[in-house]
């Protein structure tokens, strides 16, 4: 088997991009979430991340699967700007960072990561992540200082955490120079009165694509935009201790829970994830080789659409550079706003 350089495998799935169907739209549709919490003993003092659950990194990490560039930090630029690189060309034009309030390693890190991602073109949305205190009062400060980094757009992850009533007492502030902002609930009517804008699922386990269909049906009904989440599977085993594990099936589940979201009529299409190591949702490149880090054996996307070897590595993001167009060629163009 032919071992391939990086730049081999960056030439490999820029090919691939070309090959891919030529997109044919211009709306932001396509978002991804992506967690700047990775760090290193070399670059940040400890391994942070790699390290949860007991693991000991480098050859022992809090995931069934190994990066193919390696464990890396997130606060390392280079890593960074390559990843925007990556999240550009599968045809993502929105990521959702992470964010455990000010102050947090995540905080830290998101100048870095705007940075780049403006730089590839691709806009900053914030996953606002329930972080311990946050109240809809917090979350109203927490909006006026991210808007400062330009950003509009933000999803609340468990939002009824957090009383209806007080997100419908905190609309006119949080939507405060044209921000939008979608509930992470199957709920469209109490996503409604709370004021949001839309809704997505994120969990790719308990929100399959078979409820994808009414889910969007009562978020157009209640007049919300639809931004349901598909994934390429689940394995937390390593990460976690949850037992439970979503099969990739050669990269059949991603299929099918793309096809579901178009099916439904999404307005946008939400990936779990571009990098959560720990729940095996990633599409970012994984290893083939070595399988083994010493005794340690992980899986790899091996076999995924037909790919084997190095060119497995990027198996899901040429995935997603397919449905992404896919999805935009065959949905209308909406402007993200309130569905009419």
């Amino acid at each position: 088997m032919i071992q391939l350089t990086p730049v081999m495998r960056r030439l490999l799935l820029g090919l691939a991009l070309v090959l891919a169907l030529p997109a044919s739209a211009q709306a932001a549709q396509v978002s991804a979430f992506y967690y700047p919490w990775y760090g290193t003993s070399a670059a940040d003092g400890s391994y942070l991340h790699w390290s949860q659950l007991g693991h000991a990194p480098p050859n022992d990490i809090a995931s069934a699967y190994y990066p193919a560039r390696g464990l890396y930090s997130s606060a390392d630029r280079v890593v960074v700007g390559e990843q925007m690189d990556e999240i550009r060309n599968a045809g993502i034009e929105e990521i959702v960072v992470s964010w455990w309030g000010r102050g947090s390693a995540e905080d830290a890190r998101l100048p870095t990561v705007v940075a780049a991602a403006h730089a590839d073109g691709i806009a900053v949305a914030v996953h606002l992540e329930p972080y311990l205190g946050r109240s809809v009062e917090s979350t109203v400060a927490d909006v006026a200082y991210l808007r400062g980094y330009g950003i509009r757009s933000f999803y609340v992850y468990r939002p009824f955490d957090l009383p209806v009533a007080d997100w419908a007492a905190a609309k006119a502030p949080l939507h405060a120079g044209g921000s939008t902002f979608y509930a992470q609930t199957p709920l469209a009517g109490a996503a409604a009165a709370a004021g949001f804008d839309g809704v997505y699922t994120y969990d790719i386990v308990v929100y399959s694509g078979d409820k994808f269909g009414r889910l969007c049906a009562e978020a157009h009904a209640a007049k919300l935009l639809c931004a349901p989440s598909v994934g390429p599977g689940y394995d937390a085993r390593r990460g976690s201790g949850d037992p439970k594990v979503k099969p990739r099936r050669r990269g059949a589940t991603y299929d099918a829970m793309w096809r579901s979201a178009i099916a439904a009529g999404a307005d946008e299409v939400t990936i779990t994830s571009y990098n959560e190591w720990h729940e095996g949702t990633q599409i970012e490149p994984a290893a083939v080789f070595p399988r083994r880090r010493g005794r340690y054996r992980y899986a790899t996307y091996d076999g995924a659409y037909g790919l084997h070897g190095s060119a497995a590595e990027y198996a899901y993001l040429i995935r997603t550079r397919y449905w992404s167009d896919v999805f935009r060629s065959t949905s209308p163009l909406q402007p993200k706003t309130k569905a009419s």
